[in-house]
């Protein structure tokens, strides 16, 4: 199973960067970053609906999209992993996770989406939620192998 993360923005060289990279590298299956701008001085719903566009052209085809949403569901550490097992285990080729701006995911992305998913009921730095996704993909894999990383 391969992973694609398309996310707004460019992260420059800073922590949030390193902790992303840490994680990365831990992970057994291919991480690819995609990272997309929009730069036109937009309308926010403009610029929404133009991230949204990029995010979508940027997808590998045929893939499994997760969209990042605080209105989406919430998931425990185990039921996420369990669903990237079960995902895992139907042989799926390509699984995404996008994240959107600062005005969020268009209408557009959140149709197209497979699984709206929450990382919580709290704004997050969206540099910040590449760390915190990328930390819970490598914790759903510990939970797989059972390796004690993820203790409780």
């Amino acid at each position: 199973m391969r992973i694609t993360l398309v996310a707004v923005g460019r992260a420059k060289s800073d922590a949030t960067v390193a902790l992303y990279q840490d994680f990365a590298k831990r992970l057994r299956w291919p991480l690819r970053l995609h990272e997309v701008e929009e730069r036109s001085p937009l309308p926010p719903e403009a610029r929404k609906k133009r991230e949204g566009e990029r995010l979508i052209a940027a997808l590998p085809k045929a893939v499994r999209l997760v969209a990042l949403d605080g209105r989406g569901k919430s998931l425990d550490s185990g039921s996420f992993a369990a669903l990237i097992g079960r995902w895992q285990d139907e042989g799926l080729g390509d699984l995404a996770f996008v994240i959107g701006g600062a005005e969020g995911l268009s209408s557009e992305v959140l149709e197209r989406a497979d699984l709206t998913l929450s990382l919580g009921r709290m704004t997050w730095p969206h540099l910040l939620v590449r760390v915190l996704l990328t930390e819970q993909l490598y914790r759903a894999q510990c939970i797989l192998d059972g390796h004690p990383y993820h203790r409780g």
